[in-house]
């Protein structure tokens, strides 16, 4: 693992996620990532169009590691909304749910920019109900909706914490 430690984080019996800036390697492992989960299946988010977003120079892409193993992925947007940070996407390899790794991303991204900013927002799609608990468990509360926003039927939900 390189020296660019940004942030780790013990779960469990000692067991540490450690998260670091993305090697370039890393964001192809993490565009496919993307494409292979929902909600971005459901989305119908293509694997070049991953690769595109995680490959753009205006986003920070980190990834998180357990013993030295990418387990989980954040895209952060400096000035997503109004002026204010936003996580664009974050995803967590299946076997590595369920072990605080989303947590720890989700942490990483508002310590990130607490210095630098009041506000964090995302989105969260319609009916990716479990990820919206899991954000709400987080302090996240409802702005708004996007009807229909990237597919017909399905909304993405603005959520708004303030760090």
């Amino acid at each position: 693992m390189n020296g660019n430690l940004l942030f780790s984080y013990f779960y469990g019996d000692m067991n540490q996620i450690s998260i670091l800036p993305a090697t370039p390697g890393e964001r192809d492992w993490a565009a496919a990532l993307l494409a292979a989960t929902d909600p971005w299946l459901t989305l119908g988010i293509s694997l070049e169009k991953c690769i595109s977003t995680c490959h753009d120079p205006e986003y920070l892409l980190f990834v998180a590691h357990i013993d030295d193993e990418p387990c989980g992925v954040v895209i952060l947007d400096p000035r997503g909304m109004a002026g204010a940070p936003y996580l664009k996407s974050i995803a967590v390899v299946s076997r590595y749910r369920n072990r605080q790794v989303g947590a720890a991303l989700l942490t990483f991204s508002e310590e990130y920019f607490r210095e630098q900013a009041r506000h964090f927002f995302l989105c969260v799609s319609s009916f990716n109900e479990k990820a919206r608990k899991f954000y709400e468990n987080h302090g996240y509360e409802f702005i708004g909706v996007l009807q229909d926003y990237i597919i017909p039927g399905a909304s993405e939900i603005i959520l708004h914490k303030r760090i």
